[in-house]
């Protein structure tokens, strides 16, 4: 398994992708290095880079569950060990990126990215802002140990895409109704409603790592597809990725079914003007269908709950921000918060009840 880091041209130190620039920054000497450059200077320089081949993890038959796999560090030479879905890592010696070449190559090479545009300090920032106005929070979960542990993971996702031809057939009704003396009349009319059109459908996105949580992985959804980029390995540099685990065949029934009531809402949705509408027949037809493997960026921080043994999480899109989570209760808030409401209420109703 190829094991990469990305190092500075200028000291050597490890690089690592910036959000904020769009670029690769050297943490040691502070140099910074476009994508251009670093291709120019692979080109050129056939730039180093230290592969090692130790991959123990045995394979098993059947379904024996997650595997640990070992590398070593090209920079210090320490074990790192890593999941199978692993792609890219730190090493916990160093600290110097690592990129699991390996795990991103034929099938799981991803078609595209979206770089992180939202650093790790704004990432901080809006958990900061988003944790402020939640009370009953326990401290542990915004603790400045527990907030360090905030990490950027590129999650995989598939996405689908395709054309649509579509046919609707159905029967409008307009009812009119009015009274004359003492009669009240009721004029139905029927009309043959025929609607068809092609529209472009692009990009429906699912989740392809059976092991993310999906009220994580999805609660973030939607990216902003403007910003996909073809994939390259440097975009990895600095964060955790995560390869697919999930086929697209597994999500075809499900997203074609999707496709097809959007398709025919659409062409409902173009018929105006009657009291009521009923569908004699609809034909949808897909063509061009095409799946596209891409890594999104996501911020990440968990919280175990010893006492619930219950694992609580806090996520941000790592390209428009968008939050969601799922947070702890501290008890011990609400049963302050208890005492302060039912006490002096039953002090008031202990008093009115002595002078009734």
């Amino acid at each position: 398994m190829s094991v990469i880091t990305y190092k500075c041209p200028n000291c050597g130190g490890g690089l690592e992708f910036d959000p904020t620039d769009q670029n690769y920054k050297c943490s040691y000497c502070l140099s910074e290095f476009t994508q251009e450059t670093l291709d120019e200077a692979e080109k050129a320089e056939s730039r180093e880079r230290t592969v090692t081949e130790t991959e123990t993890a045995a394979e098993s038959e059947g379904d024996a569950g997650p595997q640990t796999v070992l590398y070593t560090c090209p920079s210090c030479g320490a074990e790192i060990v890593t999941e199978e879905t692993t792609a890219a890592t730190f090493c916990y010696y160093c600290h110097n990126p690592v990129v699991l070449a390996g795990k991103m190559t034929g099938g799981y090479h991803p078609d595209f990215v979206i770089p992180f545009a939202i650093d790790r300090e704004k990432a901080v920032e809006i958990f900061t802002q988003w944790i402020g106005k939640k009370k009953y929070v326990p401290k542990a979960f915004y603790s400045p140990d527990q907030i360090e542990k905030i990490s950027g993971v590129y999650f995989p996702y598939w996405l689908y895409s395709c054309s649509v031809d579509g046919n609707l057939d159905a029967e409008g009704t307009k009812i009119k109704t009015w009274v004359m003396g003492n009669v009240r009349y009721t004029e139905t009319q029927k009309f043959q409603v025929d609607r068809s059109g092609r529209m472009k459908v692009e990009h429906v996105t699912r989740n392809a790592l059976k092991k993310a949580n999906k009220q994580l992985a999805e609660g973030v959804l939607p990216f902003e597809m403007k910003d996909l980029k073809e994939f390259t390995l440097g975009y990895l540099s600095g964060f955790i990725a995560e390869n697919r685990d999930m086929n697209s065949r597994e999500f075809e029934p499900e997203v074609t079914a999707e496709v097809r009531q959007y398709a025919q809402n659409s062409l409902k949705n173009q018929v105006q003007g009657y009291d009521s509408l009923k569908v004699k027949a609809c034909r949808i037809d897909m063509d061009d269908e095409t799946w596209k493997y891409a890594l999104m960026p996501v911020w990440t921080l968990t919280y175990r709950d010893r006492a619930g043994d219950k694992i609580y999480y806090f996520a941000c899109n790592g390209q428009t921000g968008k939050i969601c989570g799922e947070l702890p209760v501290d008890k011990g808030k609400l049963a302050v918060l208890f005492a302060k409401v039912f006490f002096p209420v039953l002090a008031v109703l202990l008093i009115a009840g002595y002078f009734i």
